[in-house]
C-alpha cells in the first residue's frame, strides 16, 4: 500500500490502520482513547490537527469517485487503462477545484 511513498511525505490515516506506525516512519495516525480513561487536551488537539489534514484527502477521494471510474467494476484487459482512467478523473477533479 505505502511501499512506494518516500519517507519525507506524510501519510495521513485513521484509526483503522493501527499497526502501520510500527512499519513506517511517515504515518500520521490519531491517538487512541485508552480503555476506561479519557484523552488529554493535548491529544485531543493533536487529533483535531491530524483530522483537519486528513479530511482534505478524504474529500479529494470522494470527488474522484463521483466520476464513477474508481468505483465501477473494471472488466477490460487493456494494459494500464485503469490507471489512465484514474489519472483522467484526478485531472478532472483538479480542474474542477481550480475553476470553483
Amino acid at each position: 500500500m505505502v511501499d512506494f511513498v518516500p519517507d519525507e511525505v506524510p501519510i495521513h490515516v485513521d484509526l483503522g490502520f493501527q499497526g502501520l506506525q510500527k512499519e513506517f516512519v511517515n504515518i500520521r495516525i490519531p491517538d487512541k482513547k485508552p480503555r476506561g480513561k479519557q484523552l488529554t487536551e493535548e491529544q485531543k488537539q493533536s487529533n483535531r490537527e491530524k483530522s483537519s489534514a486528513r479530511v482534505k484527502c478524504e474529500h479529494t477521494i470522494s470527488g474522484i469517485k463521483r466520476y464513477k471510474v474508481a468505483t465501477a467494476v473494471y472488466r477490460n484487459h487493456i494494459r494500464d487503462l485503469d490507471d489512465r482512467f484514474m489519472l483522467t478523473a484526478a485531472g478532472l477533479w483538479n480542474f474542477y477545484l481550480m475553476a470553483a
